[in-house]
């Protein structure tokens, strides 16, 4: 693959262009919002409807799945039939079953409608990246619109929990999901007037078993690895992932034998796209993973709590949400392979700052590591974003897009439930020497597994002084983060000694790059 830049282009962007990316990056705003905004609404949701244990647990997680698993299918599906189209037909049963779930009166009827949500919301991601693509011919201008569209990303999932608690304090539950339904209003009225239609020339049909297989193999694994984050590693949740990655095997080698395949396997031998995709999926690996440990180490070792957590972390997110706006700089001024590697390295070099504040139990410290990783991980995840759509045939950008998200799906997954499994582990058996008599066995089971178990115990013992063992979990656990981030930082730093070797045979011109302003 071979990106040229020059210093003047003929198809600079206008203004109807860039109303129809802000356009979009409402639509993924909304999108990302939908991941976290429930979380507040639960104990109302539990109220009334009184799901059971099992339930509730698919109330918070079948919107996540349904998105994960139909990401490729319906990027593909916008290359055949159109983006526009697909993403019109998206949003139309967005609103409907936002509607759907605001009104529900049974919990079953809130999964389902939540189902259909995700389903409905694996339209946005992929078909609005690629119209983005589609939108904007000049490359430096495609990087600033890939800045904004990755920033409506991180704004959803800040303003998510926010906007919800606002209309928790004042309407009903519903309310958390009638919000979207005039947006995609919006979406559904603007959309065919500011955005182009585009889809493959050949028009080819979905094989359907190859969107059956394809939803065999993601949803299992997912789940697999939710689980195990949530609830420890198991051997049990082995089982659905090594089902899931045995009918990948029959997915990948049925697309070998498609003439228009789910998904096109020439893509990975393009050294860009490979090389693009891994460093994506790396990036949301240590990313998801150590800000998991981030959120537990300031309310359990630092004993802030749930609000003063989410008040400290406030600086970080908005560094994130600069750099999103932003990044777009760095990759017109560098060129994209150097903004990568360049920032692979701020971000190993933020993990080895994160990992010293958390073994020292550093308030500061962790939030300015935080503020490091952003610098660096920002710029990588949204230029890797770019690459792996730019490698791909414009007839294949939607399935690309959908398979950078699928990426970043596993990513964050795998990263909470792997880095997780290692903390725990190292946690774990730092307290099996630990002296903790008085406690009967319930107590001691809780103290020796989790951090969370043992700040737990500790209040509900009588008096008023911690017990000594406290403070030897909590440095138990910043010991396991430590551990995490340091790893994290060795990685990154290979994966960028491997990356740049990659990109090197991927012929990539990295000269004359001049920003759009």
């Amino acid at each position: 693959m071979r990106i040229e830049r020059g210093n003047a282009s003929p198809n600079l962007a206008g203004r109807r262009e860039w109303i129809g990316a802000c356009v979009l990056s409402i639509a993924c705003l909304i999108y990302s919002m939908d991941l976290s905004i429930l979380f507040l609404a639960i104990p109302a949701i539990v109220a009334d409807l009184d799901p059971s244990a099992s339930e509730l647990l698919w109330i918070n997680d079948i919107y996540g799945f349904m998105v994960a698993g139909f990401l490729v299918t319906m990027g593909t599906l916008g290359d055949r039939i159109g983006r526009r189209r697909v993403l019109l037909i998206g949003a139309a049963a967005f609103g409907v079953a936002s509607a759907l779930a605001a009104f529900s009166t049974t919990a079953q009827q809130l999964i389902a409608s939540r189902a259909l949500l995700g389903i409905a919301g694996a339209t946005i991601a992929p078909s609005t990246l690629s119209l983005i693509v589609n939108l904007f011919k000049d490359e430096a201008e495609r990087n600033r619109a890939i800045g904004i569209w990755g920033t409506a990303f991180a704004l959803g999932g800040l303003i998510g929990p926010l906007l919800g608690g606002f209309l928790l304090q004042y309407f009903h539950w519903g309310a958390v999901f009638l919000i979207n339904i005039p947006v995609m209003l919006v979406l559904l009225v603007v959309a065919p007037i500011l955005l182009p239609e585009y889809k493959s020339p050949g028009g080819a049909k979905l094989d359907l078993l190859s969107v059956l297989l394809s939803l065999a193999t993601v949803l299992p694994i997912i789940y697999g690895f939710k689980h195990m984050a949530a609830d420890g590693f198991d051997l049990r949740y082995l089982l659905p992932i090594a089902a899931g990655l045995a009918v990948g095997w029959l997915f990948v080698n049925r697309q070998k034998t498609l003439p228009d395949p789910l998904i096109e396997l020439k893509l990975f031998a393009l050294p860009a796209f490979t090389a693009s995709l891994l460093v994506n999926l790396a990036g949301m690996f240590f990313v998801f993973g150590v800000f998991l440990y981030q959120n537990l180490f300031l309310q359990f070792v630092l004993g802030l709590t749930p609000l003063e957590a989410a008040l400290w972390s406030v600086p970080s997110s908005i560094v994130f949400t600069v750099m999103s706006l932003q990044a777009y700089r760095f990759t017109n001024r560098f060129g994209p392979v150097r903004t990568v590697l360049l920032g692979l390295v701020i971000n190993a070099a933020g993990m080895l700052l994160m990992s010293v504040a958390a073994y020292s139990e550093s308030l500061f410290g962790v939030l300015g590591s935080t503020m490091v990783i952003a610098v660096g991980f920002v710029p990588v995840v949204l230029t890797t974003t770019g690459l792996i759509v730019g490698a791909a045939p414009p007839e294949r950008s939607g399935s690309a897009s959908a398979i950078s998200e699928t990426s970043a799906e596993f990513g964050g997954a795998l990263g909470i439930a792997l880095l997780g499994s290692l903390g725990t582990l190292i946690y774990r058996m730092l307290m099996d020497g630990v002296n903790i008599d008085g406690l009967d066995p319930a107590q001691t089971a809780a103290v020796r597994t989790t951090i969370g178990g043992a700040v737990e115990t500790a209040k509900a013992l009588d008096g008023n002084l911690a017990p000594a063992w406290l403070e030897a979990a909590r440095q138990s656990f910043s010991t396991g983060f430590a551990s995490c981030c340091l790893l994290a930082a060795v990685t990154l730093l290979v994966l960028a000694a491997c990356a740049r070797k990659i990109y090197a045979r991927a012929n990539i011109d990295e000269k004359a790059v001049v920003s759009a302003h």
